[in-house]
């Protein structure tokens, strides 16, 4: 194996923590920690928002599928990454790390874009309320949901052979806890900015402008606030956006710090913990966002809870 391109590779070494060992079992415990509650917190949201015949409308639907690409998105890495930091070896094998670089950017782009269908579900629920059920249908939800695939996927088939093919000189350890596109790109031993302007340009398609259209979807959603009388009315049209918009500033940030500049212009300790936070707190976050936010998925809960004890009890 002469390791000069990366189909000639069997494996790399994720060196993810290891320059910090006195870190590494106390990330173990508060990884494994938060990945189960990661788990459990968007498992209860995809089960409560099936169970409940009162959360079966659009935006419950689109939330269903955010937690499902939440725990597939942290399921993704998180294991692979416990289990580095719960010993030394540090080695992934090539398939395995092209499938985790796959997944990791067909799942982001594909949250990017249901992120902004959400804004567009909030759009109409707000500005359009009386044509809400008439234009939300469920073939319109799930063409929405389908395209957002779509692309996601595509985007991921664009950019992941370009990633893992570039001649590497033998070069197999990533400085980084998993296979992200920034870190692989590093290892290149040639000059990488042709790549680079590729990644730019695709992520402007699946990032920015994703955002753009949020940005303007929420700028029509506040006008039209602004102009209902009743303040209980306002004060639950805005807690109702301020849970997406929490969840798409979350995302977003790290995704634009990550992706919309050069690989080599941020610091990787920086890299390393950026994407720490949007690949397990954000997913950690947005079950709760939801939940304390949100007086019918509460009620729901409430709900379903008292079904259990009422059965427990016959």
């Amino acid at each position: 194996m002469d390791g000069t391109n990366g189909s000639t590779q069997t494996h790399f070494i994720l060196l993810g923590f290891s320059d910090r060992p006195h870190l590494e079992r106390i990330l173990l415990v508060v990884i494994l920690i938060a990945y189960l509650l990661t788990l459990l917190g968007n498992t209860t949201i995809i089960l409560v928002s099936r169970l409940d015949p009162h959360l079966r409308t659009s935006m419950y639907f689109f939330l269903t599928h955010l937690s499902f690409l939440d725990l597939s998105f942290t399921t993704s890495s998180i294991p692979q990454l416990l289990y580095n930091l719960n010993g030394r070896d540090k080695t992934i094998s090539y398939t395995g790390c092209a499938v985790q670089l796959f997944l990791f950017l067909g799942l982001g782009g594909v949250e990017c874009l249901l992120l902004a269908v959400m804004a567009y579900d909030r759009f109409v629920a707000i500005c359009k309320p009386l044509h809400y059920m008439v234009i939300m249908n469920p073939r319109l939800c799930r063409a929405l949901v389908s395209v957002a695939w779509g692309c996601g996927v595509a985007n991921s088939l664009a950019m992941s052979p370009v990633t893992l093919h570039l001649p590497r000189c033998g070069r197999h350890e990533v400085d980084h806890f998993l296979c992200e596109m920034p870190a692989l790109i590093r290892t290149a031993c040639v000059s990488t900015v042709a790549v680079e302007g590729t990644v730019f340009v695709l992520a402007v398609g699946v990032v920015l402008s994703p955002l753009v259209f949020i940005l303007l979807s929420y700028s029509y959603i506040v006008r039209a606030v602004l102009r209902i009388r009743s303040a209980s009315a306002r004060q639950k049209a805005f807690s109702t956006c301020g849970s997406h918009l929490t969840v798409v500033s979350l995302f977003y940030g790290n995704i634009i710090y990550m992706y919309m500049q050069p690989g080599a212009s941020s610091s990787q300790d920086q890299g390393k913990f950026l994407t720490l936070f949007y690949n397990i707190v954000t997913p950690l976050l947005n079950p709760l966002i939801y939940t304390l936010r949100n007086r019918e998925v509460k009620g729901a809960l409430g709900r379903l809870l008292l079904g259990k004890r009422e059965l427990g009890k016959e």
